[in-house]
């Protein structure tokens, strides 16, 4: 992301008096990804993407969202583009949230589903995707 935003300068969506807000954001977002990742080692369940998980967390951060990982991605890249203040940043972001929503998130649903399946199913029911 700073990457796109060095080299493909754009128009600037944030103004440089405000673009310090995405720092409390971006740490937000570290939070948010360090606690859930916590929550999984203590689960002993198996936090890669393409890998059959172990057991259905549903407790702490996950009582909330049932991605807290992903949110804490994008609120962390959301935080570090509002920063940056530029497009392209803020499309980098746009992008990674629409890309995990869409695509990691769609397959990880369908293989909870597989697993777990009607415990799966209610706590996707009572619990969002996101927020």
């Amino acid at each position: 992301m700073v990457g796109f935003d060095r080299f493909l300068p754009g128009p600037e969506l944030v103004p440089p008096g405000f673009q310090w807000l995405g720092g409390p954001l971006f740490l937000l977002g570290l939070v948010v990804t360090i606690v859930a990742r916590a929550q999984f080692a203590r689960a002993r369940t198996n936090i890669y993407t393409f890998r059959q998980p172990d057991h259905l967390v549903t407790d702490g951060l996950f009582r909330f969202t049932r991605n807290p990982m992903y949110l804490g991605f994008s609120l962390a890249l959301t935080g570090l583009a509002v920063f940056l203040g530029s497009t392209p940043a803020m499309l980098c972001a746009v992008a990674y949230l629409v890309i995990s929503d869409r695509w990691y998130i769609a397959f990880e649903e369908n293989m909870m589903r597989a697993r777990f399946g009607e415990a799966y199913l209610r706590y996707a029911r009572r619990t969002r995707r996101w927020l």
